[in-house]
C-alpha cells in the first residue's frame, strides 16, 4: 500500500460516527428545522393530498369497471370519471405544492447550515482552524451542507410517501379480498428485506466517501497551489501517482456502491414483473371463485406497483441518511468547537482621542508557546511601541517576528506575561475593537477579487476616492494612475494579475486608508526594490506621525532609520536600540548587518 493510500485509509478509519456523533447530528438537525415548523406542516398536508389522490384513482377505476361499464350505467360512468378527475387534480396539485415546499425547506436549511459553519470558522483561532484543516473546512461548508440539503429533499419526496402508501394500499387490498391483501403484505416484506440488505451493504461506504472527498480537496489544493514547484523539480509523475491513488480509492468505493444499487434495481424490476404476473394469476383464480370482481385486479396491480416504485426510490434516500448524518455530525464538530481566543464577558473600552496614552502597545515580559510545541516560541519579551515612533523587529528566519504581529492582533494569546494595548490587557478587550484600532499589512499581500477601490475600502468602507488616491500615492502605487479604469481596475483572486511588488503596495495602501493607533507592516517591503523601499519609508514618516508603527523586516536597509530596533534571536530579545548602537553592542544584529553587506551592501545602500 502506498503512503497516499495509508493516509486515505487512516482518514476513513475515523469517518464513521458514533453514538455521540449521532446525538450531536440530531440535535443540530432539530435546531435547523425549528424555524420552519409551519413549512413542515404544509409539506405533510400537501403530501397527503398527493398520496390520497394518487391511490383514489385506481380505486375509482376498479369501481368504474366493476359497476358502471358492466351495468352500462352512464350516470355512474360519468360520476366515477368526475371523481377520478378531481382526484387527479388534487393529487397533482398536492404533488407540485409538496415538491415546492420541500425544495424551499431543504434550501433554507442548507443555507442556514452553510452560514452557521462559515460564521463559526471566522470565530476560530488559527490553531482551532488547523485542527480541522482548510480542505476539510471547505468540504464541511459547501459539500457537507449540500449533502444535508439533498438528504432532506430526497427524504421527504422519496421516503415520505412510503409508509402512507404501504398502509393505505394494503388496507384497500384487504377491502377487496383478504388473500390479495396478504399477497401485498408478502410483497412489501420481500422488498423491505432486499432494500435492507442494500442499505446495510452501502451505508458504511457512503460515510467513507465523504472522508475521501476531504482528502481529494486537500490533495487538489496542494497540487494546484504548488504546481510551479512540482514542475520545477520534475515531480509531476510522483504527484500524479498520489492523485491517482486518492481518486482510485474514491472510485473503487463508489463502484462498489453502484454495483449494490444496480443489483438491487435489477432485483426490483424482476420482482415487479413477478408480482404483476402473480396478481394476475391469483386474481383470476379469485375472480373465478367469485371472491372479487375483475376490475379490482387493475387496482391491485396499481397498488403493488406504487408500493414497489416508492420503495425503490426510498432506497436511494435511505442511503443518503447515514451520509447526511455524518455531514451533520461533522458540521456539529465545528459548531461545538470552543475557540481558544474568546472575548471577555464585559470587555474593557479602549481610550481614544486625548485620553489615549503615548505608549500604544507594550510587551510586558511576554512569552508564547504554540499548543503542540514543547518549548516557547517567544521568551520574556519586554519592549514598548510608542506613538510617533517607528519600532522595527529583525531577526533570523524562524525567530518569531511574525508571531509578534499576530499577538498584537490577538490571533494568538500570550502564554506568559501581559500584552497591553493603550494601557489595557488585550485579553480584556473585544477582538473587534482591538483590530479596529490596528492597521495590518500581512507578510503575504492578499487581494480579493473585485476592483482596486473595493480592496482599498476594506480598510475603511466610508473612504472617499480622494483618500484612496492619497493612500496609493503614499504607498508608491503610481501604476494605478496608468490603468485605464483607475480605481475601478479589476483585481483577480489573490491579486494574481499584478506583480508581487504591486500587490504589496496595494496592500500597504489598503492599510493606510484606515486611521489607526498602530500600523503593522509584516515584512511588507520584501518585494520592493531599494529605490521604491526608500521612497515609501520617506512618505510613511510624515503620514504616520500620530500613530505607532511596527516594521518587521529582513533587510537592514529597511529598518536602519527606525527609532527603535528590536533584535530577536531564537525568540529571545537579543537587543533593543538604534542602528548604530546595536552595531556596537549587539553581536546578533552586527552579524546580520555584516552578512547583508557581504551579499551586496544592503545595509548601506539606499
Amino acid at each position: 500500500m502506498s503512503a497516499g493510500e495509508r493516509d486515505v485509509e487512516a482518514e476513513v478509519a475515523t469517518a464513521s460516527i458514533g453514538r455521540e456523533g449521532r446525538r450531536a447530528a440530531l440535535a443540530l438537525f432539530r435546531e435547523l428545522v425549528a424555524p420552519y415548523k409551519w413549512l413542515v406542516v404544509g409539506m405533510v398536508a400537501t403530501l397527503l393530498c398527493d398520496i390520497v389522490g394518487m391511490l383514489y384513482i385506481p380505486t375509482e377505476l376498479a369501481a368504474l369497471v366493476n359497476t358502471a361499464i358492466a351495468a352500462r350505467d352512464t350516470d355512474a360512468l360519468v360520476g366515477h370519471g368526475v371523481s377520478m378527475l378531481v382526484a387527479a387534480v388534487v393529487g397533482s396539485g398536492g404533488c407540485i405544492a409538496s415538491y415546492y415546499l420541500a425544495s424551499k425547506f431543504a434550501a433554507n436549511v442548507g443555507r442556514d447550515l452553510r452560514v452557521r459553519v462559515y460564521e463559526k470558522s471566522l470565530d476560530l483561532a488559527h490553531s482551532d482552524f488547523e485542527q480541522f484543516g482548510t480542505g476539510s473546512m471547505i468540504t464541511r461548508t459547501l459539500s457537507d451542507a449540500n449533502v444535508v440539503q439533498q438528504m432532506l429533499l430526497m427524504g421527504f419526496i422519496m421516503m415520505g410517501p412510503v409508509p402512507v402508501t404501504c398502509v393505505v394500499a394494503i388496507l384497500l387490498a384487504f377491502g377487496v379480498d383478504p388473500v390479495m391483501g396478504r399477497l401485498l403484505v408478502a410483497v412489501t416484506l420481500v422488498i423491505l428485506v432486499i432494500f435492507g440488505l442494500a442499505v446495510w451493504r452501502s451505508a458504511p461506504i457512503f460515510v467513507m466517501l465523504q472522508s475521501f472527498i476531504d482528502r481529494m480537496n486537500v490533495r487538489l489544493r496542494e497540487y494546484i497551489t504548488g504546481v510551479r514547484v512540482i514542475r520545477a523539480f520534475g515531480r509531476e509523475s510522483r504527484e500524479r501517482e498520489r492523485l491517482d491513488s486518492t481518486f482510485e480509492s474514491y472510485a473503487d468505493r463508489a463502484i462498489r456502491v453502484n454495483l449494490v444499487f444496480s443489483t438491487c434495481d435489477c432485483a426490483t424490476f424482476f420482482l415487479m414483473n413477478v408480482v404483476e404476473s402473480t396478481i394476475l394469476w391469483v386474481g383470476a383464480d379469485r375472480v373465478g371463485a367469485h371472491a372479487m370482481q375483475i376490475g379490482s385486479i387493475s387496482a391491485l396491480i396499481e397498488y403493488a406497483m406504487l408500493i414497489m416504485f416508492f420503495m425503490m426510490m426510498a432506497q436511494f434516500a435511505i442511503l443518503q441518511m447515514p451520509r447526511g448524518l455524518a455531514c451533520l455530525s461533522r458540521a456539529a464538530q465545528v459548531l461545538s468547537a470552543t475557540p481558544v481566543i474568546l472575548d471577555p464577558e464585559v470587555p474593557a473600552e479602549l481610550p481614544s482621542g486625548d485620553d489615549a496614552p503615548a505608549e500604544v502597545a507594550r510587551f510586558d515580559h511576554v512569552s508564547f508557546r504554540f499548543g503542540d510545541a514543547d518549548e516557547d516560541t517567544l521568551h520574556n519579551l519586554d519592549f514598548a511601541l510608542r506613538r510617533g515612533e517607528v519600532t522595527a523587529v529583525i531577526g533570523n528566519t524562524g525567530s518569531g517576528k511574525s508571531t509578534i504581529a499576530k499577538m498584537l492582533l490577538r490571533f494568538h494569546d500570550a502564554t506568559g506575561g501581559r500584552l497591553l494595548f493603550l494601557g489595557r490587557d488585550v485579553r480584556d478587550v473585544s477582538q473587534h475593537e482591538l483590530r479596529d484600532r490596528i492597521s495590518y499589512v500581512p507578510q503575504r499581500a492578499w487581494l480579493f477579487s473585485g476592483t482596486i477601490a473595493q480592496n482599498l475600502r476594506d480598510g475603511d468602507t466610508k473612504a472617499t476616492d480622494e483618500r484612496l488616491w492619497h493612500a496609493l500615492d503614499v504607498a508608491q502605487a503610481s501604476f494605478v494612475h496608468e490603468l485605464p479604469d483607475g480605481l475601478d481596475g479589476r483585481v483577480s483572486q489573490g491579486g494574481t494579475n499584478f506583480s508581487g511588488g504591486q500587490r504589496q503596495r496595494l496592500a500597504i495602501a489598503r492599510a493606510l486608508v484606515r486611521k489607526a493607533d498602530l500600523y503593522v507592516f509584516d515584512d511588507s517591503f520584501s518585494a520592493l526594490d531599494f529605490k521604491t523601499d526608500a521612497a515609501l519609508r520617506h512618505a510613511l514618516s510624515g503620514e504616520l506621525e500620530g500613530a505607532a508603527t511596527l516594521l518587521i523586516a529582513q533587510r537592514v536597509s529597511t529598518i536602519r532609520d527606525a527609532d527603535q530596533i528590536v533584535v530577536l534571536d531564537e525568540g529571545r530579545l537579543a537587543g533593543v536600540g538604534k542602528h548604530d548602537e546595536l552595531v556596537r553592542t549587539c553581536p546578533t544584529y552586527r552579524a546580520i548587518v555584516e552578512s547583508q553587506q557581504m551579499e551586496g551592501g544592503e545595509a548601506d545602500g539606499e
